[in-house]
């Protein structure tokens, strides 16, 4: 179910998503390659390295309602108690700043991991 939810995810994308696509896919970001809309477990990542286990999401305002920042809150939970990074940017940062946006995603890919906080 989540692959064909992926799959009209895929041939729906937001103008921004679209964007960001074109961006990773031909800027090639020194031979990191990226998936659009890869299922993971029971959520569907905008964009995924697989080799550097990062999730890039991008954010339309929707994602600024309380309910929407719960649930966002608690899928990237999910995710990194996997292993996984996830970054977000905001839609429009795309379209006003692609540059800063392609070069969060570099910083994000060529920083050593952290280790998680002991609480």
């Amino acid at each position: 179910m989540a692959n064909e939810f992926a799959r009209q995810l895929r041939k729906n994308m937001t103008d921004a998503e679209r964007k960001l696509w074109w961006l990773l896919l031909y800027r090639q970001l020194s031979g990191y390659r990226f998936r659009r809309q890869q299922p993971i477990g029971p959520y569907v990542a905008d964009f995924f390295c697989a080799s550097e286990r990062l999730i890039v999401e991008l954010d339309g305002g929707q994602h600024f309602e309380p309910d929407q920042i719960r649930h966002d809150a608690l899928r990237t939970a999910w995710f990194a108690e996997r292993g996984y990074r996830v970054i977000r940017f905001v839609n429009s940062d795309v379209f006003k700043s692609p540059a800063s946006v392609v070069e969060g995603i570099w910083r994000a890919l060529t920083a050593p991991p952290t280790e998680p906080s002991v609480r």
